[in-house]
């Protein structure tokens, strides 16, 4: 008894210390009021004497804060404690105060892939052929921009800035304005002060970054060329993938803001700072690379969720990656209904390099390997304990000369861990085995060869079968095919649904490229980004949602150019209603990692197909106070509401006294979560062809267990009714629970396909579970 009470007084102990180091502990918080903007010196004063409030002078508050964002909403970022920040809670106007946290970066052919050539042809939309993007500007949070790379070099015939533009271009370290900005490049800014609140001051004697908007990582330089780099022909990776580079929309314009910094680290501050400007600035399209782990926060307490709310009612497209967490469900990133999220897929480019064993067995498998090798090959058994292959394990003898066969399943190894293993034994290369979802071929720091478990476990076995377990070897160059493999594929990295937030609303959106995409690279960092790889490139391949969101962004560019008056949530309806759930085979989309049919968690409403979406015939829109009736359903308060949301002077928020489900938000997908009986859904579709009068014809696949009703079955569009109201009725008809099934409706008129995604789950039990607990 004495021992368990010493325990709890401990236990009190440590708690009354934590509270007291809790209170007194600085950490940066963002304090979020709305949309109290006047004048910006006015708006900057109050924010001061707010702060005021929790501090012993004004000097102090001054001192205190990070950022005054005083353009497109008002707060400010500050240095405070817990006690403070829940002071400041509880005063008049203010909406929300939630600590800052950290987000991580999710990270050629891809354009002809999709269908956007160079050279018109006749299937093609001329206005797009035309311009290409101009005079939209995407802004791009990113880790910052290589200007001297030839993607951001001007376009012929490029016209003047927009009138609409009020950006900078700033100065900064190894950054001049004046050399590094153009027609193309019109803005340039960067984010500091919050990363540094978090790490420490930046030390650019120590590491390779710049205090400027110079991206000294590669990441910013690669979306920003995906995005919207100028047309470059001769574009290669070592003679890999050779060929014309450019981004989605080559002559829109680029406004970078450097928000992400070491190791892809990005402070919320600094990135709802970068909101702040970029939505003042005149930006047409945001797209950002990043976010942060499960569990996902409350649409009010994350800065990328409240930027992306004011840009959307101004008419900003933001775009977001879903993630990099796949395959395994409901991890999907970024999901707020008024943004759109983006998950990666493959295109058809393949690099099959061969081998020879013995001169007598071939095998094939994928790396970027440049050079004829020839050398002995070993099991891993012979360098490593255990055959595991990390450099914990390596028995400290050297692997000159000799290739190392390497497995994937011994010691779950990851095949990072695998070259540096390697390459600390000196081995002249690498092949390694693991599962071909897994697999996609990446630069390396050593010659790898990737090769699928069927070829390994041969090589394996031969290799056992000699005398002396060595044999020779010998890897010939790699080659760039195309349209020699089924695509696109769904990335097994690729973070899947369901939306774990909001879970009558589908995510991912949309996929597309993301694997061994091929754009801009600043020379001074090596390919792999490591120091013990010395070369030097201005094209490099990387892997990664990240790479996937900037062709979205392009795309929307392009369609921002020809429809400057569609709504975010009419492209977003454009982007996702012309989608293809078909490969280049016309088979239903693979899914990696489980290597089955992809559902709607894996691609959303399909890859995106850019010239399909230029002309949609039909769309989805939806207004602000579609949103705030979403959130009124998630369950948010009207104060809570007033925390993510720009109240123009004289507005009021109400919400429904009973709060339904979010199934009858006018999304492009229709998601039910939860069918326990018939339910009724309402969608409306606007007629944006240029044909005014059109006839609709409705057809339905239903998903398993579930009748669907469409009503009307024909929609009639006239030059005085351009905007229909259906309905749609889904019935169970089994008993299931948890169990999701898939079903579409398709709208045509002939020529136009206007596809929904249908997802629901069945969940019938639960009512049979109450019937036996009233009998």
């Amino acid at each position: 008894m004495m021992v368990s009470s010493y325990h709890s007084f401990l236990g009190m102990a440590f708690i009354s210390l934590y509270l007291i180091h809790s209170a007194y502990t600085s950490d940066v918080y963002i304090v979020y009021l709305g949309n109290n903007v006047q004048d910006h010196i006015l708006t900057s004063n109050y924010h001061v004497n707010l702060l005021s409030s929790v501090f012993s002078s004004q000097e102090d508050a001054r001192r205190s804060i990070i950022y005054s964002y005083k353009h497109s909403f008002s707060g400010f970022s500050a240095k405070i404690n817990s006690t403070q920040a829940a002071t400041l809670t509880r005063i008049k106007g203010v909406m929300s105060v939630f600590k800052s946290q950290i987000l991580m970066l999710h990270t050629t052919r891809s354009w002809d892939f999709m269908g956007l050539n160079l050279d018109p042809t006749v299937d093609q939309a001329d206005p797009l052929q035309m311009t290409y993007g101009d005079n939209t500007v995407v802004g791009l949070f990113d880790t910052g921009v290589w200007p001297e790379s030839k993607s951001f070099h001007e376009e012929p015939n490029m016209h003047p800035i927009p009138s609409t533009w009020r950006g900078e271009c700033v100065q900064g370290q190894d950054f001049d304005p004046r050399t590094a900005c153009n027609l193309k490049l019109i803005g340039a800014r960067y984010y500091l002060k919050g990363y540094e609140q978090e790490y420490g001051p930046l030390n650019t004697n120590v590491t390779s970054e710049y205090r400027s908007p110079r991206d000294a990582n590669g990441h910013g330089t690669h979306t920003a060329s995906t995005a919207v780099g100028s047309t470059v022909k001769a574009a290669s990776f070592f003679g890999f993938a050779q060929g014309t580079a450019r981004g989605g929309a080559p002559r829109a314009r680029l406004a970078v803001y450097k928000v992400c910094w070491e190791e892809g680290k990005c402070s919320e501050a600094d990135t709802l700072a970068a909101f702040d400007d970029a939505i003042h600035d005149g930006v047409n399209v945001i797209s950002a690379s990043f976010g942060s782990p499960p569990p996902l926060l409350p649409f009010y307490d994350r800065s990328s969720d409240i930027g992306a709310f004011h840009a959307m009612q101004k008419g900003i497209s933001v775009i977001f990656s879903a993630g990099n967490n796949g395959p395994d469900p409901s991890l999907v990133l970024n999901v707020a209904p008024w943004a759109t999220c983006v998950g990666a897929s493959s295109i058809d480019r393949n690099f099959p390099t061969q081998m020879l064993l013995d001169n007598s067995l071939s095998f094939t498998g994928e790396s970027f390997n440049t050079k004829h090798i020839e050398a002995n090959l070993v099991a891993a058994r012979s360098h490593f304990r255990g055959g595991i292959c990390r450099v914990d394990r390596w028995r400290n003898n050297r692997a000159t000369g000799r290739v190392i066969l390497c497995f994937s399943t011994q010691g779950g190894v990851q095949i990072e861990e695998a070259e540096v293993a390697a390459y600390i034994a000196n081995a002249t290369g690498l092949i390694f085995v693991d599962s071909p979802t897994r697999q996609y071929v990446d630069v390396d720091i050593i010659p790898t060869i990737r090769v699928d478990m069927i070829q390994g476990t041969k090589m394996n076995i031969y290799l056992s079968q000699s005398l002396i377990n060595v044999t020779k070897v010998h890897i010939f160059p790699s080659k760039t095919v195309i349209k020699q493999s089924p695509a696109p594929v769904v990335a097994e990295f690729s973070s899947r649904g369901p939306n774990s937030l909001s879970p009558d609303i589908l995510k991912p959106d949309i996929t597309a490229p993301g694997i061994g995409i091929l754009a801009a690279w600043p020379p001074a960092i090596s390919p792999t980004s490591t120091s013990i790889d010395q070369r030097s490139v201005e094209w490099n391949f990387l892997s990664g949602t990240s790479m996937s969101c900037p062709h979205v962004s392009g795309v929307v560019a392009l369609i921002k150019s020809v429809h400057p008056d569609w709504s975010p949530a009419a492209i977003k309806s454009a982007l996702m209603t012309t989608a293809h759930n078909r490969d280049m085979n016309h088979d239903t989309i693979i899914s990696s990692g489980t290597n089955e049919e992809s559902t709607a968690f894996d691609i959303g409403a399909g890859h995106i197909n850019p010239l399909k979406a230029m002309d949609p015939g039909l769309v989805y829109d939806m207004k602000p106070d579609d949103y705030i009736l979403f959130l009124c359903n998630n369950g948010y308060t009207i104060d809570q509401i007033k925390r993510i949301i720009t109240l123009t002077p004289g507005t009021t928020i109400t919400c429904p006294k009973q709060p339904t489900t979010n199934t009858n938000l006018n999304y492009p997908s229709i998601t039910v979560s939860s069918l326990q009986s018939t339910v009724t859904i309402k969608r409306t579709v606007k007629n944006v062809s240029g044909k005014k009068t059109a006839i609709y014809i409705a057809s339905i696949v239903s998903p398993h267990g579930v009748v669907i009703t469409v009503w009307p079955r024909i929609l009639f569009f006239t030059y005085y009714n351009d905007e229909i109201s259906y309905y749609v009725t889904l019935t169970p008809q089994k008993v299931s629970q948890g169990r999701y099934d898939y079903g579409e409706i398709v709208w045509s008129d002939g020529f136009h396909t206007v596809r929904s995604p249908l997802v629901v789950c069945v969940n019938t039990t639960t009512n049979i579970h109450e019937s036996f607990q009233a009998i």
